[in-house]
Parts: structure tokens; C-alpha cells; sequence
């Protein structure tokens, strides 16, 4: 049967403890199909470099946490009880290598960190052909497994009663709203179906969030012709 992208997008939701916490966050879920994967190349390598210059200039005189919309996610970190200082939102983990320079993944990868820098905006993604039931932001009961490596070897760890986390059917994809991916669902050399998840709180405009949206689907659109793309966001 054919993916029904449209379909798969209703499915996802925002658990009423999640809302309750943060009633100014929204996420913009993009669904592409029939991608192009593979290493890192010049593509990839284009847009990431641009992007970095272009953060690099903008952060020049101020430190990424004191961005208003990194700084809202360090208090939506602080709310559910984790520390930002050790656990940052991935966008401001990125942003503080701007100087070393972002590491390259893959060509996917890279396109997506490229429009988080960009927009200050945490983004991840995920391999959809490894996801089993819908996407739901939810905040962990404690034993939900979150599938790592450690050592080289594959290991499962657990959330911490009350964090925020991203999970399917199968256990927990991302911990900590947007810190750390789980094993299981991360985008490979292989991956031709995946979600792209952004996430925004309320200093970050919905005019803000569907630019970065467009951003990163017209980047997925130049690294793979005819990939089927969709989107939703999900709010109150």
C-alpha cells in the first residue's frame, strides 16, 4: 500500500501534560518520501557552509542561550527538570560549534542542522521506515525503552519519570523534547522516508516557524527531485 503522508501526519499529537507545560508550543512536522540518501556531498556541503556563516555572523557578539527562543527552550528544559547546562535543546548545541565547525552526518542530516542553525530553532529527523505507529509528544512514565549504543554495543535506557519525550508504539525516538535520538529511528545512508520535526515556542512567530519550514522543504526538494513532501502543525 502506498505511504499516505497526509494520513500519517493525523495520527501525531501533543499530550495534554505537554500543553499544560508549554501552552506557546507548536511543532511543524514535515513528511518527505522518496528521498535521496547518502553521505554528505557537495549539496550538502553548500548549504551547511552557507548556513554556518551566515549563524556565525549573527552570534557573533552574544552567546546562543541568550537568544530569546533558545532561552525560552532552556526554560522549558528547566520545567520538566532537566538541566540545560549539561542537556542543551539541540539548536543551541549545535549553535555553540559554530567556531570547530558543524560536524557532517549525511546529506540529510546536514540539510536540517543547516536550517536550525539558521532559524535558532531545535530540528530533528527521523527514519519513518523504522517508526511503528504514530508520533506523539508525551511526558514519560519512566520505563518507556530509548534505544542508544554504548561502547559500540546496542543498550536501553529509560526517560526520567515526567520528561518530555518524543515516542511511538515501539518506545521513546527522541529524549528530553529535542536533546538526544534514539538508535532506532535515526537517519541513515539509507533512508528514502522521514519526518522532520521543528519545534518552536513562543518567541519564535508562526510566520518564523512556516519560513523554516519552507526552508527545509525547498533544501529536501533540490537534494532529491520528486520527493512527495507534507506538512502539519501541531498546536492548540
Amino acid at each position: 500500500m502506498p505511504f499516505d503522508a497526509d494520513h500519517w501526519l493525523d495520527t501525531a499529537a501533543i499530550d495534554p501534560a505537554v500543553r499544560e507545560l508549554r501552552p506557546d508550543y507548536r511543532a511543524l512536522l514535515v513528511v518527505a518520501d522518496g528521498l535521496t540518501p547518502g553521505p554528505s556531498d557537495d549539496l550538502s556541503e553548500r548549504v551547511l557552509a552557507a548556513a554556518e556563516e551566515r549563524a556565525r555572523a549573527r552570534f557573533a557578539d552574544a552567546p546562543p542561550e541568550e537568544h530569546p527562543h533558545l532561552a525560552a527552550w532552556r526554560e522549558a528544559f528547566r520545567a520538566f527538570g532537566a538541566k540545560p547546562q549539561r542537556t542543551r535543546p539541540s539548536a543551541e548545541a549545535l549553535l555553540r560549534r559554530l567556531d570547530a565547525g558543524l560536524p557532517r552526518v549525511d546529506r540529510l542530516t546536514d540539510l536540517y542542522n543547516a536550517v536550525s542553525i539558521t532559524h535558532a530553532l531545535p530540528l530533528g529527523g527521523e527514519d519513518l521506515d523504522h517508526y511503528r505507529g504514530p508520533a506523539r509528544l508525551v511526558r514519560a512514565e519512566g520505563d518507556e525503552p530509548f534505544e542508544v549504543t554504548t561502547g559500540g554495543e546496542p543498550a536501553v535506557e529509560h526517560p526520567r519519570p515526567g520528561e518530555v519525550v518524543w515516542r511511538d508504539d515501539a518506545g521513546v525516538t527522541c529524549r528530553r523534547w529535542n536533546w538526544r535520538q534514539c538508535v532506532r529511528t535515526r537517519l541513515t545512508y539509507d533512508t528514502t522516508r522521514a519526518l522532520f520535526v521543528c519545534d518552536a515556542l513562543g518567541p519564535l512567530t508562526d510566520g518564523e516557524l512556516a519560513a523554516a519550514g519552507e526552508e527545509l522543504t525547498a533544501y529536501l526538494a533540490e537534494a532529491s527531485p520528486g520527493a512527495r513532501i507534507a506538512s502539519r502543525v501541531l498546536a492548540d
